[in-house]
């Protein structure tokens, strides 16, 4: 495995890391999800994303039973918060009151006494910066969070929360975790370089878009994967985005490697990225998209990717 800093901070993540979004307490039993974090830890992996609302909770709590058989120090923890946990209108967003009690919730799920990274998992324009910045800062200060980041922010609110913190001495985000894959390449208009500037790491979701750019829907949905039973998937599987998948396959197998390997190390040879955050259902799944680290990808090889996947133009 290798590590990467976290921007500026002196942070260091593993280039790979491993997510709990629909799987922890989800599609995958307990003992597997045991077996996956285990495999991960093994590998070098030592980030591990959550959030409240995966699982309703769930997901936390089952991570949290593993961590009794790891070190809590070797290990990188985050969660996150903003979308509704109940029907209380203010279990929801990213007011003062809320992001206290989310973090409390969050540290029993695990059983910790602190988080690494702390995320607002979307903008909540219903709160004003400044109170969600002090709230942040104050957790920070009282040693439950040591880091917070944010999640599909625009680049103009990263840099109002920067400037938000300098004015009052207050902690500035450190991370930003956007969703970012071949398919979906806009943050490299604004929010990339963003987040480089101000210093901030970058680990992004869905690397994989949901599995398409492994290959495994290219003849058809496979029994139990992600599109037979979700609908936004089933849109995404036209002819449009199968053929340059297929070709991102052909050019993975002249390499000899796999197209997630592929897809993957396409990723992390971006300037500015910190980790990607993967997804397993197996502990096979996990060394499978570990064999993405150290992959050198030639000039020629990102072009045809490049090629194959073009960057849309930014919107105005």
């Amino acid at each position: 495995m290798k590590y990467r800093r976290l921007g500026e901070s002196g942070l260091r993540i593993s280039e790979v890391s491993i997510g709990g979004w629909i799987t922890f307490g989800g599609s995958v039993c307990e003992s597997d999800a045991r077996d996956i974090v285990h495999a991960a830890v093994d590998e070098g992996i030592n980030y591990i994303d959550l959030a409240d609302v995966y699982a309703h909770g769930e997901a936390e709590r089952v991570v949290g039973r593993t961590l009794s058989d790891l070190r809590r120090a070797d290990l990188i923890l985050s969660s996150k918060c903003f979308w509704p946990m109940s029907e209380d209108p203010n279990d929801r967003g990213l007011s003062r009151k809320h992001l206290f009690e989310s973090v409390e919730r969050s540290l029993a799920n695990l059983g910790t006494d602190y988080l690494d990274l702390f995320f607002c998992h979307r903008e909540d324009p219903e709160t004003p910066l400044e109170e969600t910045v002090c709230a942040l800062t104050d957790l920070v200060r009282q040693g439950k969070l040591l880091h917070w980041g944010t999640s599909v922010w625009s680049a103009h609110s990263l840099e109002r929360a920067s400037e938000l913190a300098a004015e009052g001495d207050r902690y500035a985000p450190r991370v930003e975790q956007p969703r970012y894959n071949l398919f979906k390449r806009d943050i490299e208009h604004d929010v990339l370089p963003t987040a480089m500037r101000l210093g901030m790491g970058v680990v992004v979701w869905s690397p994989l878009a949901g599995g398409l750019l492994t290959g495994k829907y290219n003849d058809g949905v496979p029994a139990g994967s992600r599109a037979s039973t979700t609908d936004w998937m089933k849109g995404k599987l036209c002819e449009e985005n199968l053929e340059p998948v297929r070709r991102l396959c052909a050019l993975a197998r002249s390499l000899e490697v796999s197209p997630s390997q592929l897809a993957l190390a396409w990723i992390l040879a971006r300037p500015g990225i910190t980790s990607v955050i993967t997804g397993a259902t197996s502990p096979d799944q996990v060394r499978q998209n570990v064999g993405a680290v150290g992959l050198e990808l030639a000039p020629e090889v990102i072009a045809e990717l490049e090629d194959l996947f073009p960057l849309a133009p930014a919107l105005d």
